[in-house]
């Protein structure tokens, strides 16, 4: 349990926290969907079995994403995806579908999983990369993370709305975590250890080519839709 006095392990776990807080909101939607048809009683059964049921999963891919990420190339290829995945925040492009409401409990609930699983790549990267490898750390996170995804969901989807910092910060740690990722992937190592400044350069350059490109992004979608507004 040494672990536990590492500095590095509670700014680890604290990432990992952060990570799915930022990237939960969307879950919420999911939830609130595919629950809104079903009496009362049945929409608390949805939620309850079907985030289960997702977490499962999600705790199963984020495992798997540790094995692959530790093969030459993937963290890189993860890097990049993180990127993609923090510009794509800002941007707002939340990978959700038109969904239906489902009066089946049963239906309601395949259709939390299903859509959980598919809008888990993000938390299950970004979690794994945070984690580094460290399989404690990642079993904490993920126990920890469990009561935000499933009763948090909501209140976090309105702080979201409130206060946009929140997802701005989320982001640019997204950017820096693939920065660090970048680090370790074993086919750049001895690139790495002969120029030790990278390890200050990449996370921050990942965090603010996150946030610059995002911010950019976001800004030009919305240039169209302020142009087509009827002149007061």
């Amino acid at each position: 349990m040494d672990f536990l006095s590492s500095p590095e392990f509670w700014l680890a776990l604290s990432q990992i926290i952060l990570i799915n807080i930022v990237l939960s909101g969307d879950n919420a939607v999911v939830i609130a969907l595919a629950c809104r048809s079903l009496p009362p009683q049945q929409q608390k059964k949805a939620i309850l079995f079907g985030s289960v049921g997702a977490i499962v999963l999600r705790v199963i891919l984020t495992f798997f994403a540790v094995f692959l990420l530790s093969q030459p190339y993937l963290k890189l290829i993860g890097a990049a995806l993180l990127l993609w995945i923090g510009v794509g925040l800002l941007k707002g492009d939340d990978g959700e579908e038109e969904m239906e409401g489902h009066s089946n409990l049963a239906a309601a609930i395949k259709t939390i999983v299903v859509a959980d699983l598919v809008m888990s790549l993000d938390n299950v990267i970004g979690v794994a990369a945070a984690a580094k490898g460290n399989v404690p750390l990642l079993v904490f996170g993920l126990v920890i993370s469990i009561p935000l995804i499933i009763f948090g969901s909501t209140l976090i989807l309105k702080l979201m709305n409130r206060f946009p910092i929140i997802i701005t910060i989320g982001a640019g740690l997204l950017g820096w975590v693939a920065g660090e990722m970048t680090l370790t992937d074993p086919a750049i190592h001895d690139f790495v250890e002969k120029h030790h400044y990278l390890h200050n350069i990449l996370p921050a350059l990942g965090a603010v080519t996150v946030v610059v490109v995002g911010k950019w992004l976001a800004r030009r979608a919305s240039e169209p839709a302020a142009a087509n507004q009827p002149a007061a």
